[in-house]
């Protein structure tokens, strides 16, 4: 069965009120033309502002950042100069001559005559023994001497008596023959009689111990009183020579050569530094090249004299030794201080016209006493920095300082020898 849906009732048509809307409807809302008319003025003031802003030029980012001032560094030339070729290497100071003072006869240590550690020279006296027995031996050879000197003038004396007999017939030829034999036997007793001197003479010297060279005395080993003999291992004191004094150093076997020829030229100039090799401590003379190297280290060992005047050096310390085999002329220095280290070599920082710095790989050939001898990389006249690298690059301006205002922060000389 069907149902009949109710009629809606009749609203009446009003012109004013707008267009019908029927229930349940949604009614959209047209903007009115004051609205439309301000969204036009403001898309209009946005479009001037773009418009203005596309026109006008960029703003200023502010002012330009000043340019940096000059590093302050110490700077030095490049010099030309005349630099001695050297070769160094590390030994032992030892004495030329040492002596272990021995008694060569027995007897009681009657004096000491040397304070321990006094500068003796040859023949000084160091140490008296009992000399009462050697010398009482040296009196009995001498009497012994005097005896057979007698006997052999009254053998003589009879001789050239009974001769002249033996011519008359008064004497016979047996007694005259026994005489001549008797005076040669005489005569033979004779020079056993001053051997036998000597020997007690020497005995007795042998009671006065003396310096055999001159030299250091070390520390006293036997007290006064004491019975010494020549057997006694420690002996009584030990004399060193000091002055002059040799010190034994090894060079690499490779240096052989050209310390063969700088001792073919003439003498060999060599010098001793203490262990850090900042001192020197005396100048000498090369002496030898040992006649056998060491196969096993690849290296030689090499003798200097040293005179020692100073006494600087003493026996049994270590020092380095600098030879010199040649003078290179003409050659490129600058201050180690100016040499910088880094993964690809070593380098220093050169100065430009314009006051800006490079940096300029070079090679060393040697570093002594402060002074590097360049062999490629650098030329005469230019300069590099010596102090205050660490504030470095390439391109930097500098400015000299004094050396008190700039910190010495070199690399590439650490740990060398000057």
């Amino acid at each position: 069965m069907t149902r009949e849906r109710p009629a809606l009732p009749h609203r009446p048509t009003d012109p004013s009120h707008g267009p019908t809307e029927m229930p349940g409807s949604t009614r959209v809302r047209r903007p009115g033309r004051g609205k439309l008319a301000v969204v036009a003025l403001a898309l209009c003031a946005v479009g001037g502002a773009v418009a203005y802003h596309g026109a006008s030029p960029p703003p200023s980012s502010g002012p330009q950042a000043a340019e940096p001032a000059p590093v302050p560094v110490v700077t030095a030339p490049v010099r030309t100069q005349d630099v001695p070729l050297t070769l160094r290497g590390v030994g032992t100071v030892n004495a030329l001559n040492v002596a272990t003072i021995r008694s060569q006869v027995t007897g009681y240590l009657q004096s000491a005559d040397f304070k321990e550690g006094q500068f003796v020279r040859r023949g000084d006296v160091l140490a008296r023994i009992d000399p009462r027995i050697y010398q009482a031996r040296l009196e009995q050879a001498q009497a012994q001497l005097a005896k057979d000197q007698a006997l052999l003038a009254n053998q003589k004396t009879n001789l050239a008596r009974n001769e002249p007999l033996l011519q008359k017939g008064f004497a016979t030829d047996q007694q005259v023959v026994s005489e001549r034999a008797q005076i040669a036997q005489s005569e033979s007793a004779l020079k056993g009689d001053q051997a036998a001197i000597d020997y007690a003479q020497t005995e007795l010297d042998f009671a006065t111990l003396r310096a055999p060279f001159d030299g250091v005395t070390g520390i006293r080993r036997v007290d006064i009183g004491n019975i010494i003999n020549p057997t006694d291992p420690a002996g009584i004191v030990v004399l060193t020579q000091v002055q002059p004094i040799s010190v034994l150093f090894t060079l690499p076997t490779s240096d052989i050569a050209a310390v063969q020829a700088a001792l073919t030229r003439g003498p060999v100039a060599a010098t001793a530094y203490d262990q850090s090799g900042d001192r020197m401590l005396d100048a000498g003379t090369l002496l030898l090249i040992n006649n056998q190297a060491d196969p096993r280290s690849g290296t030689v060992q090499l003798k200097a004299v040293f005179p020692n005047a100073e006494r600087q050096l003493w026996a049994g310390s270590f020092v380095n030794v600098a030879v010199t085999t040649s003078v290179e002329t003409a050659a490129l220095t600058v201050p180690t201080n100016a040499l910088q280290l880094n993964d690809r070599g070593q380098f220093v920082y050169v100065v430009g016209a314009d006051d800006t710095v490079s940096v300029r790989p070079v090679r060393i050939r040697q570093r002594t006493r402060g002074v590097a001898l360049i062999s490629e990389g650098l030329k005469s006249g230019e300069t590099v920095v010596v102090q205050g690298q660490y504030r470095l690059k390439p391109g930097t301006r500098i400015t000299p300082a004094p050396p008190d205002q700039v910190p010495d922060t070199s690399t590439a000389t650490a740990g060398m020898l000057p």
